[in-house]
């Protein structure tokens, strides 16, 4: 094919993908046609000539990687799978329909999605994941390419991104910034000025390359010096124009996520060229030998703890972590720059190489969580419980991916004392209880942390660990088992007039009050709900049967949302919770209502108003009054 004829293709393939995000939009009556037209001779080229794919084989290791972190361009991703042949023109034009694969923005309900996009910035950062497997960990030499809208660069996630692509020499990680100037509601912060933006990436370390997004020779020759670059990263910054082809809408503005009404559609096809029907046969990659092997999979054999010990639930983080490596060649650990508070150092001693510092950049670190998964590797991402709500939407979007990534969070709540209430998590439960499909844990000693942190490694969706800094009692032998979605009954008698419910470190101000309470004539039955998403609806339906509806809710956690909310959920009618069919629930919670400042442990726990002493008047005043429902 000559040089001339290759253009011709190029070209024809590109005003294709234009009619094509103009059809599917405008019978949808919604969508982004405008943003999905500027970057199409771009994704043109890609597809026919650079991307490696096996589209038979999403899940072959030796498939590049394409991400649409301009998730609002879904139309010119869902025209280019149609191009490759994988989805039907019927399919198509029933994007954003109810049931559709093909929805507003990409999900991994198509299996060549391996993420989902639209909450913008979030692409760049998920690729650097997807990079750091290829290179460190497969050791294969496909390419992660991210396609980025211009808009999008404002958010700081994207400079953590070219940040750490940089620090780790990613060059197998190829950015396309589509500057087409025109935001939602009117010009972006650096219009066309590409050499602002090529400026910038330089300064982080990247080739920067800049380019007439709508010419092909340009285009063409970018991507190929892309691929030759052997000592770092990679942005292509192209100049577009939105809604190019069409004269009525190009580099107007108002068009922002707006379709064509059914009577300009046939115009503005007619523009471009018409309909065409161009099928590409997309290059399949090369088998070049399997992802690197690490090690063999061996019988995991945790560390384990004396009862009456002291040790701190985030130690006992750390030793688990240790354990897993050894036992799974697929663990990976991340860690926010405290992994000497976390225990994760010890693990990045053991492992180096299978452990990504991802410094003060909490949104990177989950992001990389979320690529690494994507390869099938196991990531375990931890900083300070209250650092993770910096990437919270992260998290939110995590979900939406259907990805499988295991989040711990340490020095949580009131009881980490003097650093003061910028460092204590009191969100985080109601947080990570509130994702889809997630899985909330809150252990209280140190056997019982070793054993979830071994149940983390192989559940799906988002789990989340919370870990407490003070060391605590050693209150489980070894040989318990502590399944997710169950609890343990620490106290319980046929005479017991109240229930506590604790975990983690309430849960030993709950030990501490049963005894007291005790020696008063009072006995209650102690519950560790160590699981707070799923938790155990049968054993508290049956504790607040034997007590008389009477329970005790204690948390280190904000009042709103955390393990009381939990309780009150597991006795709400739902279709998945059985009806409880016992006496009037009487329930009081037990929780941090006022802001905190410095102190001890004891000293704020005291003051909130969440220890064995407010726990005691707490049972009292419930068995003394007969009648009345507290929260």
């Amino acid at each position: 094919m000559t040089t001339q004829e290759q253009l011709h293709q190029w070209h024809e393939l590109a005003q294709q993908l234009r009619v094509d995000s103009i059809r599917a939009t405008t019978i949808a009556g919604s969508g982004h046609p405008t943003s999905s037209m500027s970057p199409a001779d771009l994704m043109a080229i890609l597809l026919s000539k650079y991307l490696s794919y096996d589209f038979d084989n999403p899940h072959n290791p030796h498939n590049d990687r394409l991400i649409f972190s301009k998730g609002h361009a879904a139309p010119l991703l869902y025209s280019m799978y149609k191009a490759a042949g994988v989805i039907s023109d019927d399919e198509l034009l029933d994007l954003r329909h109810f049931g559709s694969r093909l929805e507003g923005h990409p999900t991994p309900a198509l299996p060549w999605v391996d993420v989902a996009t639209g909450s913008l910035g979030q692409g760049l950062p998920i690729g650097v994941g997807i990079a750091l497997a290829g290179k460190y960990l497969d050791q294969l030499p496909y390419h992660t390419w991210v396609l980025l809208g211009d808009s999008e660069t404002a958010e700081g996630s994207v400079w953590e991104a070219f940040d750490h692509a940089a620090h780790y020499t990613l060059d197998n990680l190829i950015a396309i910034i589509d500057v087409n100037r025109l935001g939602q509601r009117g010009q972006t912060e650096l219009g066309w000025n590409t050499q602002a933006y090529a400026k910038r990436a330089m300064a982080f370390g990247w080739q920067a390359i800049e380019v007439d997004g709508h010419n092909l020779t340009e285009i063409d020759q970018a991507f190929s010096a892309a691929l030759t670059v052997n000592d770092r990263p990679t942005v292509i910054i192209a100049r577009t124009k939105k809604g190019k082809g069409v004269a009525s809408l190009e580099d107007l503005g108002g068009w922002h996520g707006k379709a064509l009404k059914p009577e300009d559609e046939q115009q503005a096809i007619a523009e471009l060229g018409g309909e065409r029907q161009i099928k590409i046969q997309v290059d399949k990659p090369e088998a070049q030998g399997q992802p690197a092997t690490i090690g063999n999979v061996q019988p995991l054999q945790l560390l384990t703890y004396n009862k009456g010990a002291d040790v701190a639930t985030r130690r006992a983080y750390g030793d688990a972590l240790v354990a897993l490596g050894a036992a799974q060649p697929n663990v990976i650990v991340l860690d926010a720059e405290v992994s000497n508070s976390t225990y994760a150092e010890d693990f990045a001693e053991a492992y180096p190489e299978r452990y990504f510092e991802m410094y003060i950049a909490e949104q990177q670190m989950v992001a990389a969580a979320v690529g690494l998964q994507v390869r099938g590797y196991k990531p375990f991402a931890s900083t300070f419980a209250a650092f993770l709500t910096r990437a919270y939407d992260f998290v939110r979007m995590a979900a939406i991916s259907r990805a499988n990534i295991k989040l711990v969070g340490s020095h949580a709540g009131v009881s980490i004392g003097q650093d003061g209430p910028s460092q204590m998590a009191l969100e985080d439960l109601a947080a990570f209880r509130a994702v889809w499909s997630s899985t909330v844990l809150y252990p209280s000693d140190a056997n019982q942390t070793a054993k979830l942190v071994a149940q983390m490694c192989d559940r799906n969706g988002i789990v989340y660990l919370r870990t407490t800094r003070e060391k605590t009692p050693v209150i489980y032998g070894y040989e318990e088992e502590f399944p997710i979605g169950g609890s343990k009954i620490i106290h319980s008698s046929d005479r017991d007039q109240a229930t506590v419910i604790g975990a983690g470190i309430t849960l030993h101000e709950a030990i501490k009050a049963y005894d007291r309470l005790k020696n008063e004539g009072i006995t209650v039955r102690v519950i560790d709900a160590y699981s707070v998403k799923p938790i155990d609806v049968q054993t508290l339906h049956q504790a607040a049967r034997d007590t008389k509806g009477n329970l005790v809710v204690v948390e280190d956690h904000w009042i709103e949302g955390g393990l009381g909310a939990a309780v009150l959920d597991a006795f709400a009618g739902t279709s998945n919770t059985p009806i409880y069919d016992g006496p009037q629930l009487r329930l009081i919670k037990l929780a941090v209502r006022d802001m905190p400042g410095s102190g001890t442990p004891e000293e704020l726990l005291h003051a909130a108003k969440i220890d064995a002493d407010a726990i005691v008047e707490a049972v009292k005043m419930q068995v003394r009054q007969p009648v009345g429902i507290r929260a």
